[in-house]
């Protein structure tokens, strides 16, 4: 028996505009929206339950609303790549979103770069997976 991960789940302030940007990020759409406290997305066009057993899918992102204030580092952070550009082109196209920049400490040279989402989380932008831009 195997589990697989299904979904990721973020405490914010403001469940609807966070799901708005990572649908835009991620080119997903939102599944459910309970007036706005708790908005599911994932990918467009979900198979059916028995498809899902089947087969591998990308997780979903819910969003459910907690007034606590972020304080420290997230401990869980996603990481993004790009998959029709180069890496600078998606960072400026994300920061266009509304994400910005933050130093975690990461240093010179690292391969990928440390973005937060409106809300503050933080996560990273990697190389890029494009034809023509893919490193190994």
């Amino acid at each position: 028996m195997t589990s697989r991960f299904e979904q990721l789940v973020v405490d914010c302030h403001e469940p609807r505009r966070l799901a708005r940007f990572w649908c835009a990020v991620l080119d997903y759409t939102v599944h459910e929206d309970r007036d706005g406290a708790l908005v599911e997305i994932g990918p467009a066009g979900l198979p059916s339950l028995a498809e899902l057993r089947a087969r591998a899918v990308a997780p979903q992102i819910l969003f459910i609303r907690d007034d606590a204030r972020k304080t420290a580092k997230n401990r869980l952070h996603i990481d993004v790549c790009p998959i029709d550009s180069d890496q600078q082109t998606e960072i400026e196209r994300i920061l266009a979103l509304g994400a910005r920049r933050v130093d975690i400490g990461t240093g010179e040279g690292a391969s990928w770069v440390v973005l937060a989402d409106p809300e503050g989380n933080e996560f990273c932008v990697l190389r890029s997976l494009a034809p023509g831009h893919y490193a190994e």
